[in-house]
């Protein structure tokens, strides 16, 4: 079962996303009849679905009156030709909505889909996939929400939600112990601390920090990760390390294979295409 946000948390966006492709008239679908109609949404390929809440509010929007159903679910695998949505009700409600609705179910299938490529590329390693915070402005909670129904985990949604040093945070602050004490006197002792590394040296020293929760290992060699993982099991520390960049899908499994918890891929939701999906009347 996969919970999408409330429709509270982004109903706002999709009435600005469809008085965006509106205008100031649609003078196309005011050119032919309005009648009662039904519609479906097709799968034109094998997917990941993900964003069919979104799309159910999207018709809402557009006309209340409009009456939707929902032959398939988020997270599930469907073939070409699977029907995954139903509509019925008046035609120019329909067309009113269909692109905007189209537009976000594709790209959010998009990333559920190839987020799954991921999860099952490394199915058996035991790390686990993460998505980042490369996310579309305005778009960041429904695109994580289509990481999970990919079977991916979510890392930070805010930056509330953790400390993360990075390469730019330990110059500022002078070096990773100053940054770690710096982090761990402000933020509240439920909060995790991260550290970027970029080396194993840099690593030998979150070990000796008690307040180093996790380690991003950044673009490092597979023989560098498997060196990493093993320093930490041999400190006898607990804490995770995630590796991050150049994660392709071809290199995925030799990076999870080294031994590291999760994998950080940003191209989860900053560069997975869109599938195929398409709306036909009857």
């Amino acid at each position: 079962m996969f919970h999408p946000p409330h429709p509270e948390t982004y109903r706002d966006q999709l009435r600005a996303f469809l008085r965006e492709d509106w205008g100031t008239q649609d003078w196309t679908t005011a050119a032919v009849p309005d009648r009662s109609m039904v519609a479906s949404v097709v799968a034109k390929g094998e997917l990941v679905l993900a964003g069919l809440p979104v799309a159910l509010e999207v018709f809402r929007l557009a006309d209340p009156s409009l009456s939707c159903s929902l032959p398939a679910a988020d997270g599930k695998r469907v073939i070409k030709g699977t029907e995954v949505l139903r509509i019925e009700g008046s035609s120019h409600g329909i067309l009113l909505a269909e692109r905007v609705m189209l537009n976000l179910l594709q790209r959010l299938s998009g990333t559920a889909t190839l987020t799954r490529k991921f999860v099952d590329a490394i199915e058996g390693t035991g790390a686990r996939i993460l998505d980042t915070r490369k996310t579309t402005p305005g778009l960041k909670l429904l695109e994580k929400y289509a990481v999970r129904c990919g079977g991916g985990l979510n890392h930070r949604l805010t930056l509330g939600d953790g400390v993360l040093l990075k390469e730019n945070h330990l110059t500022a602050a002078g070096g990773i112990r100053s940054a770690v004490e710096a982090a761990r006197r402000s933020a509240p002792n439920l909060v995790k601390i991260e550290v970027e590394v970029e080396s194993l040296g840099q690593l030998k020293a979150c070990l000796e920090l008690a307040d180093v929760d996790g380690v991003l290992l950044d673009n490092m060699a597979l023989e560098q990760m498997r060196e990493a993982v093993a320093l930490r099991d041999r400190s006898g520390r607990r804490l995770f390390l995630e590796a991050s960049g150049n994660l392709t899908l071809d290199r995925a499994r030799a990076v999870a294979e080294t031994g590291v918890d999760f994998l950080s891929v940003g191209a989860l939701t900053h560069s997975a295409p869109a599938v195929d999906l398409s709306l036909r009347m009857d």
